[in-house]
């Protein structure tokens, strides 16, 4: 079966002769390309496969308009959201197999944007001028492969020419290889489960009981990034259950932790319908970096220096009974088999006696809120008298789980 093919988009007016130069090392490997001309004034170096006209329309809008209104920054939006558009047509057609793009900031910025709506997995190489900094306005929550381009891409010389080709190579070999590891055998049941350290012990073991069981279990880190790219990949279908320990990402959100994954967070497996077993993992604490990091007004809390650059606060009384009705009120909007899992002596290895942030009211101010706030009908509320990280607990979550997921195919 002949691998997809690998979509280039860019500034054909500005990165045409970087854009056709990668093009003809992607066709030399063998592959096929569909070119996206996402410049706005310019001719373009070469004809492309998708006009700047086509993208324009896209969005909704003309490129006569956009030359007319003369402004910059409206016209950069319109030919991101354009390409996106395309992009997610060509996919839904089946003709992606990669997708490259070059650029500033500015097609970064376009080129990223695009790669965004295909999923985890399609392969995606972005060789960008802004590589070298802070790349997650880009990458959100996507495995897009961010090259720098050491110079400015700005016409070929013996530098970018051996830089563009390694990027061209580099996704030639990523889809061949994308489409030579596919296999017939049927898949596992793919589930999710979230983590943090004070967690670890609990979610182990359920990842561990779940998988001599069968099932495929993806682990993702509760840093605001991990939480986000767990629910994208649950509405983008690949997930078919959670187990949704480590809710901590909530504390953030609420307090203003350098870990949120934002508002949306404990929606996307309830608006799917897929079984999802909960617990209040880590709502103990609210994350900063290094202690002179934390917020002045913070600074008669109880604190706790994880390590040199993550400091702990422990959440009060009051956050957690706020805490208690966000959860709630995300899970009673569930559509799908819903569990939520209450450790009564501690949410995490470092809430217990004898531990820096045990915190028996704290954590039944919790506890208390969620009886109180949970629908019944909607979610079903399991009680444990044991440390989150306690084997049983972590056992009873996994055999609920599996329960609701047996349930489902029946």
């Amino acid at each position: 079966m002949t691998a997809g093919k690998v979509v280039i988009i860019g500034t054909l007016d500005t990165k045409g002769v970087e854009l056709q130069y990668i093009k003809e090392i992607v066709e030399g490997s063998g592959l096929q390309t569909i070119v996206i001309n996402a410049g706005i004034i310019g001719k373009p170096y070469f004809e492309p496969d998708i006009s700047n006209v086509s993208v324009a329309e896209a969005a909704g809008t003309t490129l006569m308009e956009l030359i007319e209104q003369g402004d910059r920054g409206q016209a950069i939006d319109v030919m991101m959201k354009g390409s996106a558009e395309i992009v997610r047509q060509l996919f839904q057609a089946g003709q992606v197999g990669g997708m490259i793009s070059v650029g500033g900031s500015a097609g970064t910025t376009v080129g990223c944007y695009a790669m965004q709506v295909l999923p985890v997995g399609v392969p995606k190489i972005m060789v960008s001028t802004v590589a070298s900094g802070d790349t997650s306005p880009y990458v959100g929550v996507k495995d897009i492969t961010m090259m720098y381009s050491v110079v400015d891409i700005s016409g070929l010389n013996r530098l970018s020419r051996t830089i563009l080709a390694n990027a061209a190579f580099g996704i030639s070999g990523m889809v061949k290889g994308s489409q030579s590891t596919q296999t017939q055998a049927a898949e596992k049941t793919l589930l999710g489960a979230t983590m943090f350290g004070v967690t670890t012990a609990c979610v182990t073991k359920a990842r561990e009981y779940l998988e001599e069981r069968g099932y495929e279990v993806l682990v993702f880190h509760a840093t605001g990034s991990g939480g986000r790219a767990m629910e994208s990949l649950i509405e983008s279908g690949y997930i078919k259950g959670v187990l949704d320990i480590t809710t901590t990402e909530w504390c953030d959100e609420l307090v203003g932790g350098i870990f949120a994954a934002g508002p949306l967070r404990l929606e996307a497996a309830g608006k799917a319908g897929i079984p999802q077993v909960v617990s209040v993992g880590a709502l103990d604490m609210v994350n900063f970096g290094s202690l002179d990091s934390v917020p002045g007004k913070f600074k008669g809390r109880r604190l706790y220096q994880h390590n040199p650059t993550i400091t702990l606060m422990r959440t009060t009384v009051e956050e957690n009974r706020e805490l208690g009705k966000i959860i709630a009120h995300k899970l009673n909007q569930t559509l799908g088999p819903t569990a939520l899992f209450l450790p009564l002596k501690g949410v995490s290895a470092i809430d217990q006696e004898g531990q820096p942030f045990y915190g028996p009211e704290e954590d039944e101010a919790l506890f208390q809120t969620l009886r109180e706030e949970l629908n019944p009908v909607r979610v079903s509320l399991v009680e444990m008298n044991k440390n989150i990280n306690d084997q049983e607990f972590a056992v009873a979550m996994a055999e609920k789980l599996i329960q609701m997921l047996e349930a489902k195919e029946n």
